[in-house]
């Protein structure tokens, strides 16, 4: 019918094959031919049974998220589901790879769905700060029940097929052509005859659900929602389906989804979706990656092992090294006891704690990283170090291989000075536990050749991060940018505020915690020698840190930890230590408002994101969001702190600025050039993809 939209028979059987590669998205080019489609096959007396398919990788995969906040071209989605509801004969949606989104909506419009065994299917709409538009909040509980559906629904999490057949949501799973199955299933219902149930018409799960125990749930998920509103409006809407004839639970879906694509948590949310895309990119789509096999790490500590089990996690064979067998089998086995818990928790297996294990070549001998075709340095922060691992590195390793620092700060054109192929050198900044966190800086150096800038893009992809390319300063972007937001915190409390005041300010912004209680989280012992090391002082922090207050791990820190738990609790003791020093330089104690500790703390953290781009460290400004997103919790309901300062608006950043400026004198709050073209041209420019 289209060169999008196909259709073809099988004796009686009609198959619509939708092909609008990559992840045949419900773009306006499918949804026209394919309600004709459905049209007229419903009034064609020749076909008995409908199968719908996909071409390429995946079932339709959602909707084109190009088009939200757009006027929406006839006929939309709830359009199409309404009319397969209007036909009597067998429908069948035939799902691969994903079905989610607008995708597994259009197939609960079908009377049935089959799927492939490796398939999953998902409404993630709320990483978008959206919720279902096309009737997946009132149909998926008629199939799976209230409470499998809210889960589903507010986490945006997919389930695999199997699962989907046990709870409902999928009639049959298949092993090999699926196609070929889901037109001799449809053949066979049509044989056997109706009526064929839509549905929207199917009650009987919805009667089973306990209303009081599906209220709390939805209770304990408002609570973890952090301000959030796409998981309440959702939790909202699959309440409506219980509650409400389907028809007004319809509606009511369709005015929440409308007033939420148009609100500033779902476009900041968009905003990241396509960031977070744009990021990934390099310029020349011709670069020839390296091949990667073998990982060497250097250095199994806290940092090195993390880093170690993310390129095993990815599927990598590894090589840990360490400076004695003694520190290397400290390390192999805090690694082995990782794996463990997350065995006990569940989200391992036993055979796979063992194929991981497996991965992994220990070593205390620099030779044998000859093999390996990328080595990531997580020794000590410390520049001569480093260097001397580098000489030894450029000695042993194989032409090609890449060469990698984990550095925080330290300039990686100096490291990548010290080796004869500076073209093979770059920073991979990994967060601790680098494991677990999202986030991966790569460095680019001077000399750092693109294609293995493009090889380290594809590698943080292959192992689950989500990267940004940056240049070398101090700090880079994300820790430079973190050094701006805390020049003011000793500031802060020497003037009146306390530790839960700042952090309940951050809190109530929508981080999900404060500096005070994160840096006792980290340890205040880390920032104490690095301040030390580069002969700076925290009045505060280091007096803290003289006592032995190292935070958590010490039981005292900002707060105190009662009975080694994790709960922060305000100690008299640091207050009055505070009003101590405070005193000492004779600062008179006032009241300090949650606006001003915003101002003093993130207006400088939007300028010196502004700086960054200015100095090219960033490519985009959603880059920035990007970095602060994943690697410190700036809430994505806000869209990371370049897009934020649109909202808050760069006029009123630069104006309060100016005000702290002229009262401090401090250049923190000197306004950067590009910020003030931002106030003039609602842009950041070419930086942006807002």
């Amino acid at each position: 019918m289209s060169d999008f939209l196909d259709v073809s028979h099988d004796g009686d059987v009609a198959i619509v094959t939708i092909d609008n590669p990559p992840v045949n998205a419900l773009s306006f080019h499918v949804r026209e031919p394919l309600m004709q489609a459905l049209t007229a096959l419903r009034d064609n007396s020749d076909v008995a049974a409908i199968v719908i398919a996909c071409a390429g990788r995946t079932f339709v995969a959602g909707a084109d998220i190009t088009e939200f906040g757009k006027p929406m071209q006839q006929p939309e989605l709830r359009a199409i589901v309404a009319t397969l509801e209007t036909i009597a004969k067998p429908t069948v949606a035939a799902i691969h790879g994903t079905a989610l989104g607008g995708g597994l909506e259009l197939a609960l419009g079908c009377h049935f769905r089959v799927a492939d065994a490796q398939a999953k299917l998902g409404l993630p709409e709320v990483k978008l700060g959206l919720l279902p538009g096309g009737g997946g909040t009132v149909r998926l509980p008629r199939l799976v029940g209230a409470a499998q559906a809210l889960r589903m629904i507010v986490s945006g999490t997919p389930i695999g097929a199997e699962e989907a057949h046990a709870a409902g949501l999928v009639d049959a799973v298949f092993e090999g052509d699926l196609t070929t199955h889901a037109v001799n299933f449809a053949r066979e219902l049509a044989r056997k005859g109706g009526p064929f149930t839509p549905v929207r018409d199917r009650d009987e799960q919805l009667g089973e659900t306990d209303l009081a125990a599906f209220d709390a749930e939805v209770a304990d998920l408002a609570r973890k929602a952090r301000g959030l509103e796409a998981p309440i409006a959702c939790a909202q809407a699959v309440r409506n389906a219980l509650t409400l004839p389907f028809d007004e639970a319809l509606a009511a879906e369709r005015a929440l989804f409308v007033t939420l694509v148009g609100g500033d948590q779902s476009r900041a949310q968009r905003h990241l979706f396509f960031a977070e895309r744009e990021a990934a990119k390099l310029p020349g789509k011709d670069i020839v990656k390296r091949r990667i096999a073998r990982v060497g790490v250097i250095g199994a500590g806290t940092m090195g092992g993390g880093i170690a089990m993310a390129f095993a996690n990815g599927g990598f064979s590894v090589t840990l090294l360490e400076t004695s067998d003694e520190a290397l089998q400290r390390g192999l086995g805090t690694i082995d006891k990782n794996y463990a818990v997350s065995v006990t928790r569940g989200s391992l297996t036993e055979e796979a704690r063992r194929q991981r294990l497996a991965q992994f070549k220990g070593s205390t001998d620099y030779a044998d990283l000859a093999d390996c075709d990328l080595i990531v340095e997580a020794a000590f922060e410390d520049m001569a170090v480093k260097k001397e691992i580098f000489g030894k590195l450029d000695a042993v390793a194989k032409p090609g291989a890449i060469l990698a620092t984990n550095t925080s700060y330290l300039d990686i054109n100096e490291i990548a000075a010290s080796t004869s192929r500076p073209q093979d050198v770059l920073g991979l900044h990994f967060f601790s536990p680098a494991n677990v966190m999202k986030l991966l800086e790569i460095v680019r150096a001077e000399k750092t050749a693109p294609d293995a800038l493009a090889t380290s893009l594809d590698l943080a992809r292959r192992i689950g991060k989500v990267a940004v390319v940056v240049g070398v300063c101090h700090g880079f972007v994300g820790n430079r940018m973190l050094a701006a937001r805390g020049s003011e915190s000793e500031a802060l409390l020497l003037e009146g505020a306390t530790p839960s005041q700042i952090d309940k300010a951050f809190t109530d912004f929508g981080w999900p915690m404060g500096p005070f209680q994160m840096g006792d989280l980290a340890g205040l012992d880390i920032g104490w020698r690095n301040r030390k090391a580069r002969g700076q002082t925290a009045v505060i922090a280091d007096t803290l840190c003289e006592q032995g207050r190292f935070g958590q791990k010490t039981g005292r820190g900002f707060y105190l930890y009662e009975n080694g738990g994790r709960t922060p609790v305000p100690d008299p003791e640091v207050e009055a230590l505070i009003r101590e020093k405070a005193a000492e330089k004779g600062i008179a104690p006032r009241a300090i408002g949650a606006e001003e500790i915003i101002e003093r703390t993130l207006y400088p953290l939007v300028n010196e994101g502004a700086r960054i781009l200015e100095e090219g460290i960033a490519t985009r400004a959603s880059d920035i969001d990007i970095v602060w997103v994943n690697g410190y919790g700036f809430p994505i309901g806000k869209g990371g702190p370049m897009f934020w300062a649109g909202l808050e608006g760069a006029a009123r950043i630069i104006e309060r600025l100016e005000h702290w400026h002229q009262r401090t004198g401090k250049d923190v709050f000197k306004p950067a050039p590009l910020l003030k073209t931002m106030a003039e041209t609602g842009s950041w420019g070419a930086s942006t993809t807002a």
